[in-house]
């Protein structure tokens, strides 16, 4: 844990106005913004490391309401996300290093309408600007695409999974594909967060330490007692064509195939949040859920925490990976990734959102996202796959969810 200099204060107070989060953030803040509610701030008055190995998510939660709690509270409105909170993008493999950072300045916005601004510093120093520095490089102007492994192998990496679960106990396995995209100058995150925002209004936008996406898929939220999630599994394309998009919602919703590996993903979250609460269930029937170029089958689960409330971070660590980007049963999934999937995945498919002093937060599962280093950036998307499944369509749908960062990363 990293907090130089004289002991910190947080202090939140209301704002008259409405401010764009990400003229907020600027070149190099973070986000998480969703619906009517968002967070976005800049600047790093505390970075939280974590342990690396097994499990490492089940102690986060004490260790980062440790930090927090360190930190002088002066809070004026009184909301989740108020005071200090940390923002984080969680790797998908507990190996790999994985830190949370405390913005020196945040300003939220919740559901109700009220406005805020949190500034986490030494007590007396001056409060920075709300608006955050524009980018100061040029844009890219020539791109290079190329996947890092050939389309061949990856369908024949699917076929040998199908093979895999014919009287063995995988059920599902989700394997992942990875683009590379090499420029000529940087790009820039928020000018990245701005096309995917208006390609995918509806979904959970987040840019937190160079990783940038726009989510459709809430891993868990939690606001006092309350905790919700709402898994995804079962995907189909969007054309931009109302009535064929109909049909093709209709043809998901009806698809034995995705249903079954639908219901898969929502069991395990039931059974998974249920010791947390005394009461938890999900909608009867999933819905379609547009996200960009692809659509997903979806169902809302909502329960009532026990008390006192599971921070969110231990909903997080007990959730993570769902059957949605890792595959069922856990064990024998994680384990066919690890020997075939033949790539790190890094931060995609883990969970990337806030967490506040009180425990609460909101936390989305890593995908539709791109991670920018200089002038490369990586962009990967994945499949479920299951006991019928048909390698090329499989590639199809991959390059359909790909397609949904790519267009908002290469500009010509």
């Amino acid at each position: 844990m990293t907090a130089p200099g004289p002991p910190l204060v947080a202090h939140t107070r209301r704002i008259p106005d409405d401010v764009d989060l990400l003229d907020v953030a600027g070149s190099a803040g973070v986000v998480f913004a969703g619906g009517d509610h968002g967070l976005a701030g800049r600047g790093t008055a505390m970075r939280i490391e974590l342990p690396s190995g097994p499990g490492r998510l089940v102690g986060a939660g004490d260790l980062v309401a440790d930090a927090l709690a360190a930190i002088e509270r002066r809070d004026e409105v009184g909301l989740p996300g108020c005071g200090p909170v940390a923002f984080a993008a969680l790797p998908f493999a507990d190996a790999t290093p994985a830190s949370l950072v405390v913005p020196a300045l945040v300003v939220g916005r919740a559901a109700d309408g009220t406005r805020w601004v949190t500034t986490v510093g030494a007590d007396g120093a001056p409060t920075p600007p709300l608006i955050g520095p524009p980018a100061t490089t040029a844009p890219p102007t020539s791109f290079h695409v190329h996947a890092s492994r050939p389309p061949e192998a990856w369908c024949a990496t699917v076929a040998d999974a199908v093979a895999a679960m014919h009287g063995r106990p995988l059920a599902k396995v989700v394997l992942a594909r990875e683009v590379l995209v090499d420029t000529d100058h940087p790009v820039g995150a928020g000018d990245v967060a701005r096309r995917l925002r208006a390609a995918s209004p509806s979904a959970l936008l987040y840019c937190v330490d160079g990783l940038v996406g726009a989510s459709p898929e809430l891993l868990v939220s939690r606001t006092g007692d309350v905790v919700r999630s709402q898994p995804m599994a079962g995907t189909a394309p969007r054309t931009g064509d109302p009535s064929i998009d109909n049909r093709l919602a209709a043809s998901l919703l009806a698809s034995t195939k995705d249903r079954a590996e639908h219901q898969i993903t929502i069991d395990m979250v039931l059974d998974t949040v249920l010791p947390f609460c005394s009461y938890v269930d999900s909608e009867p029937e999933p819905q379609v859920v547009a996200a960009g170029a692809v659509q997903h089958l979806a169902s809302m689960v909502e329960g009532r925490l026990s008390s006192p409330p599971a921070s969110v971070l231990a909903l997080v660590a007990a959730l993570h990976p769902t059957p949605a980007v890792c595959g069922w049963p856990r064990p024998e999934a994680l384990a066919h990734i690890e020997a075939h999937e033949a790539l790190d995945r890094g931060r995609y498919t883990g969970a990337v959102g806030w967490v506040d002093a009180s425990g609460n937060g909101r936390f989305a599962v890593a995908i539709r996202g791109v991670e920018l280093d200089g002038c490369r950036a990586r962009v990967l998307a994945g499949n479920g796959i299951v006991a019928d499944s048909d390698p090329a369509t499989e590639l199809a749908e991959t390059r359909a969810k790909l397609q949904v960062v790519l267009s908002a990363l290469i500009r010509p």
